[in-house]
């Protein structure tokens, strides 16, 4: 899929210990914690795990040799090269350890939240500008009218919440991932950010897709300490997919009593990304409580989190939320969520026209010869049974059935009228 993404600027690496951000008690402190856990030895080690340029990792061995907590152990050839190898003092093993004792966290060293708070801004998902043929493009694989994409196209660029509602089956869910899929680009998502000392991951790779880098990449590995800052790992714009199991506490920060570490919540995870909620109305939480909690986010595009210690403070929120029902939305909400969610846009099921596409589609994909007297039996004998109602998921749902019982009854794939009457009766319930 060619489509033409946006120059997002790379943070800038550190020069000195100072452009961290961070304090040097921090860095000294998760510096022997990482040498402590994964008894390392060498400046190159170190710096690779706790992601900074190798120059100021050899400035904080020089810090902490200073303060007695680390030992020079003599040179040791590597590969014809010769490089100095450090432990940790008596001295040294018992600072990590007490380090230790007040948070687990070891390993990349965060960036400070008022540089993750510039970088989102740098990358915001606001700031992109998805044309009509792009977003085409994303979508190529579905079937719909360019009525629901001329919709969708300026919802996107806005930035804003997007509520799409309809009946099932008719692919809010695959429309959700299309707009992922038109945003293109990659940005850069921090391992961990610190605020007040506190250490919060953010980087996830369930959520975070890492782009490849290539060896001529000006952002690949090979090269990456002298292009940006390898606290950050440069990935495809988030995608957070939530439904039924979506809770309110899964919005907030979540704090491990054992290692007295925090884990970014899921919409924060989600920054310079998509957020999409499926399935709504079939949480635990009613639709107008997910709602509330994002209406201030929504309009004023930061959140609020509190530390475990009851402090709040504020963090970006620049995401695209995208809501998805097959309730109607007056059922769900009052007037005043309603009023807050910037888009709405129905997405019904295919006409007859689109119906017969997609199923012809689906046909070629799943290598089913088509029948046409077993289509024409289809829409002239079992549709009006449902008043002619189309789904885009019954084209899919009857070519596999037809298959299961091909298989099942050890004949070659084919399409009948009475194979069709098979499949159909498990596409419907019937009432008692």
């Amino acid at each position: 899929m060619n489509m033409q993404a946006i120059d997002v600027k790379a943070p800038p690496q550190p020069m000195t210990l100072a452009d961290t951000g961070l304090t040097t008690v921090m860095l000294r402190d998760v510096f022997l914690k990482t040498v402590f856990r994964r008894s390392l030895t060498t400046a190159t080690s170190i710096a690779e795990a706790i992601c900074l340029p190798v120059q100021l990792t050899q400035q904080l061995i020089e810090l902490v040799r200073a303060q007695k907590l680390m030992e020079a152990m003599g040179n040791r050839e590597a590969s014809g090269t010769s490089e100095m190898v450090y432990q940790l003092s008596e001295a040294g093993k018992a600072r990590a350890i007490d380090a230790l004792t007040q948070s687990e966290y070891y390993g990349p060293v965060p960036v400070p939240l008022e540089a993750y708070k510039a970088q989102t801004e740098r990358q915001a998902v606001r700031n992109i500008s998805v044309s009509k043929q792009r977003l085409s493009a994303s979508m190529s694989h579905l079937v719909l009218p360019d009525s629901l994409l001329d919709q969708l196209g300026p919802a996107i660029n806005s930035g804003k919440s997007i509520l799409m509602y309809g009946p099932p089956g008719n692919g809010k869910s695959s429309i959700s991932n299309g707009i992922r899929d038109a945003l293109g680009d990659k940005i850069f998502v921090p391992l961990a950010i610190e605020y007040m000392g506190q250490v919060i991951t953010v980087y996830d790779p369930i959520v975070h897709d890492k782009a490849e880098a290539s060896e001529d990449d000006p952002n690949s590995l090979r090269k990456s300490r002298t292009r940006f800052d390898v606290r950050y790992v440069r990935c495809r714009r988030p995608t957070v997919i939530t439904g039924g199991e979506l809770t309110l506490d899964m919005l907030d920060l979540k704090y491990n009593a054992v290692s007295r570490t925090y884990q970014a919540s899921l919409q924060l995870k989600s920054t310079g990304g998509v957020f999409i909620v499926d399935d709504l109305g079939r949480q635990e939480e009613p639709p107008q409580a997910l709602i509330n909690r994002w209406i201030v986010p929504m309009e004023s595009g930061y959140d609020i989190l509190a530390l475990q210690s009851g402090e709040k403070f504020i963090v970006p929120f620049d995401t695209l939320v995208i809501f998805s029902t097959n309730f109607r939305p007056s059922q769900m909400f009052d007037g005043a969520a309603l009023r807050r969610i910037a888009y709405k846009v129905k997405v019904d099921g295919p006409n007859q026209e689109d119906f017969l596409q997609i199923f012809m589609r689906v046909c070629r994909a799943k290598r089913l010869p088509f029948d046409e007297a077993t289509i024409v039996h289809l829409l002239r004998n079992k549709y009006p049974e449902v008043d002619n109602v189309y789904a885009n998921f019954h084209g899919p749902f009857l070519v596999e059935q037809i298959q299961s019982i091909c298989a099942y009854e050890g004949v070659e794939p084919h399409m009948t009228p009475a194979l069709i009457d098979r499949a159909w009766a498990n596409l419907f319930v019937k009432e008692s």
